[in-house]
């Protein structure tokens, strides 16, 4: 008898969960996992003063999840992505995304925005007032990188919390590209 693998995603309440369920040829329901994966995300409009209500965002959205380690290297982080998607990444008239993620022990945060271009850590003059944004996510994260969209791009960085939030194990380095959650989250 072979086994059969169907998954089936439900949204409901800001909360995805993947639900798999095994069957053997005669159709008997023999094993029903469910694997949360946390999704919140909220739109801002081009703005300086939309940082701090992003900050504030990603903090609730912590404590909703219990987590409580690498609380204030994820609100770093936040901050500097939402404000290089404000200098760099938002045409006018348009605005960012701020998603977060959780799965499998890992916080992600996504910034998405319209702009063209792909982000890098630039060699900064060590006397410049600004240019450390993702310097200071690289130093910080995990994990970071950029995805296309259309029109535009996704900033990510992650971060190991482990699966109960208020310890994490060590990050396997950090590393730039493509990665993460699985694809629809």
């Amino acid at each position: 008898m072979g086994c059969s693998y169907q998954p089936v995603l439900i949204k409901e309440y800001g909360l995805l969960v993947l639900l798999t369920l095994v069957t053997h040829g005669d159709d008997r329901r023999v094993n029903v996992e469910i694997q949360p994966a946390l999704l919140r995300e909220r739109f801002y409009p081009r703005s300086r003063q939309t940082v701090r209500p992003a900050r504030e965002f990603a903090a609730e959205t912590l404590h909703a999840w219990g987590v409580t380690c690498r609380h204030d290297d994820v609100l770093l982080c936040v901050s500097e992505l939402a404000t290089n998607a404000l200098l760099h990444g938002v045409p006018p008239g348009r605005g960012y995304r701020l998603r977060m993620v959780r799965y499998e022990g890992t916080v992600r945060v996504e910034v998405h925005d319209s702009g063209g271009g792909r982000p890098r850590v630039a060699d900064r003059d060590p006397g410049a007032e600004g240019g450390r944004g993702l310097l200071l996510v690289a130093a910080v994260a995990d994990r970071w990188g950029t995805l296309p969209r259309v029109p535009g791009k996704v900033v990510w960085c992650e971060f190991a919390v482990g699966e109960g939030g208020a310890g994490g194990e060590e990050g396997e380095g950090r590393a730039v590209g493509a990665g993460g959650p699985p694809h629809g989250l």
